[in-house]
């Protein structure tokens, strides 16, 4: 397969040579890219826009349920799993409705957990930086690097009004 676009032959370079935590991360930014676009296209009224970039999140995120361990990841693996299930009916619902606010938060909560499975991979040595029982998403081939945070991701400031 050739692939034409350079920033998409970036991302899949780096995704062969992520660590499986690598990966994860990586998961989370194409999740966090969607949700900037799709609340982009929500204020610019373009619904098309809007509504791909969501429903690759939600691709996304089930792909990331699908391959949850639940014998070995225990209560971390149930706790992601109600996680994605609760931000796959969050996504739907903030698509029907229409509301920044809800894209806005489910960037906040996507972002955070982004952040906590980076900082994972960063603290631990490059030898032990094997996928938590928890998931396995795709074959890490050895590889035991991670990839940088992704300077494309650009979360906007969340202005919440009380």
């Amino acid at each position: 397969m050739t692939v034409s676009d350079p920033t998409l032959s970036y991302r899949l370079a780096s995704a062969r040579g992520a660590s499986p935590i690598g990966q994860i991360v990586s998961l989370y930014d194409t999740i966090l890219r969607d949700f900037v676009r799709a609340l982009a296209a929500l204020q610019a009224g373009d619904v098309e826009t809007r509504v791909f970039e969501l429903n690759h999140a939600l691709l996304v995120i089930a792909h990331l349920q699908s391959v949850l361990d639940h014998e070995r990841g225990g209560e971390a693996a149930k706790q992601f799993d109600r996680l994605y299930s609760a931000t796959r009916w969050k996504i739907v619902d903030a698509n029907i409705q229409a509301k920044p606010e809800a894209l806005e938060e489910l960037i906040d909560l996507y972002g955070g957990v982004r952040q906590a499975w980076y900082q994972v991979g960063q603290q631990l040595p490059a030898d032990q930086q094997q996928a938590p029982s928890i998931a396995t998403p795709g074959d890490a081939s050895g590889a035991k690097t991670l990839s940088p945070p992704n300077d494309e991701v650009e979360i906007p400031q969340l202005h919440w009004s009380t």
